[in-house]
């Protein structure tokens, strides 16, 4: 096995076993050595946002002094979900290895099909609703404006 899929194994047998989350592990790496290695507590944390990809990159975040996580790479036991997925693109990590699919996910009861057919405009169990668009609009007039911000 890969050496850094292996800490993201562990990580993920650490937390299963615990009982803090799914059989899910990750881990960061920059210029090889390891930023941040994580697992699955949604269960520990009550918190649904903190997979085990989503908890390494806001340490490696940490650790890094940035949000800007280019030329990391991440390692986890699992493909990515699309919120998983979101937060690697806005992170900037330009590789990612994963162990098992989203359908060998599905087999253990993590389903994220629903996902993948909102985004595609399918079907939608979330009501979506736009409202008071010229107030919010005006809000990036105040951001086009605003002479010190930074765009990531």
């Amino acid at each position: 096995m890969n050496k850094w899929m292996q800490i993201a194994y562990d990580e993920a047998i650490k937390g299963m076993n615990a009982n803090e989350g799914g059989p899910f592990g990750a881990v960061i790496v920059k210029d090889n050595k390891i930023l941040a290695k994580a697992h699955n507590r949604v269960l520990a944390t009550n918190d649904p946002t903190t997979h085990a990809e989503m908890t390494a990159i806001k340490e490696a975040s940490q650790v890094l002094g940035t949000y800007d996580l280019s030329g990391c790479t991440l390692y986890t036991t699992t493909e990515p979900c699309p919120m998983c997925l979101g937060a690697i693109f806005w992170a900037r990590i330009e590789t990612v290895y994963y162990g098992t699919t989203k359908l060998d996910a599905a087999k253990g009861g993590f389903d994220d099909a629903r996902f993948y057919e909102m985004i595609k405009g399918g079907n939608n169990d979330v009501v979506l609703k736009q409202i008071d668009h010229e107030a919010c609009a005006e809000i990036f007039e105040q951001w086009n404006a605003k002479e010190d911000k930074q765009i990531y």
